[in-house]
């Protein structure tokens, strides 16, 4: 019986290094391939929006090129275009037919892309079967062989990661403790910017201008990053508070936050 595999990739595959981690684990039996092109879109406010025809075209052109150079190599495969998210693409063809592996196709962390952050974790999350996580050199534009440059397993099922939150209760979602300890230095850091604002605004009267202006500016954008992180953290847990968005404001908070305090102490030591 042929070992059912199903791939999926949101970048064109090619060459042996790619068959060879499709075949693998197959013991000599043949692979039932099924390969999904996941039409995921260049940055998170573009896949937010949901303008999706556009990346539909591109996926299933990266599909077809990856079918034939497949092919070429000696695997034969049908595919199709899935869901914007991977993950999700994944559980999508597994609700239409089971499968032996799941093998799922991504760049390198030195090269991932927005969606690639937590990519690994919610796969082990969300997928039954046993899993592979490829990573790749990113394309070349010479159209060169894929370059396999690390691989990660997990057995057949699951991987409760709730398990791991040391930090909850039956009214607010549970919080690792790295999630509690930034969001605590989120807010003090935010306090601290504010009264440093307000030191530097009371050293001169008038309205707001110049390094004063630049202080309560700080303040203020610090105040609005780390509130929006904190309420992703509180309140989004439901519909999982992840991917680039949450990235992208987690980091903000991490370095935005002790740059506003180091900057208005300047300015207030300054003034």
């Amino acid at each position: 019986m042929a070992r059912r595999v199903v791939a999926v990739i949101a970048d064109p595959i090619s060459g042996s290094e790619v068959v060879e981690q499709l075949r693998s684990t197959a013991d000599g039996e043949e692979v039932d391939l099924r390969l999904i092109a996941a039409p995921v879109e260049a940055n998170p406010l573009r896949h937010t929006l949901g303008d999706i025809d556009g990346p539909k075209r591109e996926a299933d052109t990266r599909l077809q090129a990856s079918l034939e150079s497949l092919r070429d190599a000696g695997l034969e495969a049908r595919g199709e275009v899935g869901d914007p998210d991977p993950i999700q693409a994944a559980q999508d063809a597994l609700l239409e037919a089971p499968a032996d592996e799941v093998v799922i196709f991504e760049r390198e962390a030195s090269e991932s892309r927005w969606f690639e952050g937590d990519l690994t974790e919610r796969a082990e999350e969300a997928i039954e079967p046993p899993l592979r996580i490829v990573k790749l050199a990113s394309p070349a534009a010479n159209g060169s062989p894929s370059h396999v440059v690390d691989v990660e397993e997990a057995a057949r099922g699951t991987v409760d990661r709730e398990a791991e939150r040391e930090v909850g209760s039956a009214y607010m979602p549970g919080l690792s403790r790295a999630d509690l300890a930034g969001m605590v230095a989120g807010v003090i850091g935010t306090i601290v910017a504010i009264v440093l604002a307000a030191a530097v605004s009371a050293e001169s009267a008038g309205p707001p201008s110049g390094w004063k202006a630049v202080a309560i500016g700080a303040a203020i954008a610090v105040a609005l990053v780390n509130m929006a992180h904190v309420v992703g953290l509180l309140l989004m847990e439901s519909v999982r508070y992840r991917g680039g968005f949450a990235r992208f404001f987690r980091t903000l908070s991490l370095v935005g936050t002790p740059t506003a305090v180091l900057l208005n102490l300047i300015i207030l030591l300054s003034s």
